[in-house]
C-alpha cells in the first residue's frame, strides 16, 4: 500500500510555501506536480525504478504533523525530499533524484544546499542523509549508488553508520491458502492462535505495538498493506506487517512471553505468503537487526547495503 497524495485542489505546497535558495530557482513543489516527480524518480533511481513513483506518493502522506517538504528545480528535473525528526535538532535528506539529463551540472549539490537552507529555517542543527522513520524511502545511500555517495563525502557528510536489507525469494510461497500446518498445529497445542488483522480491524494490534515499542511502529502497522498477529487467552503475543514502505516487510515484533514459541517465523511466513500472492518475488526485509533469524527462517539473504550521512549545519 502507498499512501495518497495531496488535493490537488489544494493552493498551499507541500513545505509551508516558504521561499528556498533565492536565485536558485529551486521551490516547493505544488501538489499537481507529485505524479511527474514520481516519474523524475522512476528516470533518475536505476535501482528502484518500478516502485520509484510509490516511493513519492509515500513521502508525500507521512505521519500527521511531520514537517516536511518536496522542494523542486525550475524545469523539474531535479528534486529533494526533506523533512524535520522527531529528534530535536536534527532534520533528515529523504530522497534526492536528478534526472539523467540534468546530471552532471552541479543539481544534485544545489538540492542538498535548498534542502540544508529549508532546514535552517526550522532549527535544524543536524542534516542527515538516512531514513527518517516511520515514513522513509530507504536506511540510507544504497552503496551502489555511486555518485550520491561521492556528493554526500565532496559535500563534507560524515559517514556514521551501516544498515542492511535482506532479500527473501517469494518464488515458492503458494498463492492461495495458508502454508505451515504443522507450525499451526504445534501453537494450537501452546495455546496460540494466529489471526489476521484487516486494514481498520488493527486497533488493538496498533496499541500493542505503541505499549511494546513505539510510536513510529504503530504508524507502520496502521498502514501497512497486511497485518497478522497471534495471541494466547485473548492477550496479543507478537505481530508482523509488510507493505507500509511499499513492498518491503516489517516492522514484526514479539513480545516476551511468546519468546521460543515460533511465533515469529510463522507471522513472517504469512506475511510472505500474502506479498507472492500479491505478485511479488521477493521481498526486502528492511533496516534489519536479527539476521541470523531471517537467514534461518526463510532463507533470506543480506543484499542492499546502505551508508548513513550526517554533518553539522552550525
Amino acid at each position: 500500500m502507498s499512501g495518497a497524495p495531496h488535493d490537488d485542489r489544494s493552493s498551499t505546497p507541500p513545505g509551508g510555501g516558504r521561499s528556498v535558495s533565492p536565485g536558485s530557482g529551486i521551490r516547493p513543489a505544488a501538489p499537481a506536480e507529485l505524479p511527474a516527480i514520481g516519474e523524475l524518480a522512476r528516470a533518475a533511481l536505476t535501482l528502484d525504478a518500478p516502485e520509484a513513483p510509490r516511493l513519492v506518493t509515500r513521502l508525500a502522506d507521512p505521519p500527521e504533523g511531520r514537517d516536511w517538504a518536496a522542494l523542486v528545480t525550475p524545469g523539474l528535473d531535479g528534486v529533494v525530499f526533506v523533512s524535520v525528526s522527531a529528534t530535536e535538532g536534527v532534520g533528515h535528506v529523504d530522497l534526492l533524484a536528478v534526472h539523467p539529463s540534468a546530471q552532471g551540472h552541479g543539481t544534485g549539490r544545489a538540492l542538498v544546499a535548498a534542502a540544508e537552507g529549508w532546514l535552517r529555517e526550522r532549527g535544524a542543527r543536524e542534516v542527515r542523509l538516512a531514513g527518517n522513520p516511520p515514513c522513509y524511502a530507504w536506511p540510507g545511500i544504497d552503496v551502489r549508488y555511486t555518485p550520491a555517495v561521492c556528493l554526500a563525502e565532496s559535500l563534507g557528510y560524515e559517514r556514521y553508520r551501516t544498515a542492511w536489507n535482506m532479500t527473501a525469494d517469494l518464488t515458492g510461497y503458494p498463492r492461495g491458502g495458508a502454508q505451515g500446518g504443522e507450525d499451526l498445529d504445534r501453537l494450537a497445542s501452546a495455546g496460540v492462535a494466529v489471526h489476521s488483522a484487516p486494514a481498520g480491524e488493527r486497533s488493538e494490534v496498533i496499541a500493542f505495538v505503541r505499549e511494546h515499542w513505539n510510536d513510529a511502529w504503530a504508524w507502520e502497522v496502521a498502514q501497512a498493506a497486511g497485518c497478522h498477529y497471534a495471541t494466547r487467552q485473548g492477550e496479543i503475543l507478537g505481530f508482523a506487517a509488510w507493505g507500509a514502505r511499499p513492498t518491503w516487510f516489517g516492522p514484526m515484533g514479539t513480545a516476551e512471553a511468546a519468546r521460543g514459541l515460533g511465533v515469529g517465523g510463522v507471522l513472517l511466513r504469512r506475511c510472505l505468503e500474502e506479498q507472492a500472492a500479491a505478485g511479488q518475488r521477493t521481498t526486502q526485509i528492511g533496516w534489519v537487526g536479527p539476521v541470523r533469524f531471517y537467514a534461518k527462517a526463510v532463507g533470506a539473504r543480506v543484499e542492499r547495503v546502505f551508508w548513513l550521512y550526517r554533518r553539522s549545519l552550525a
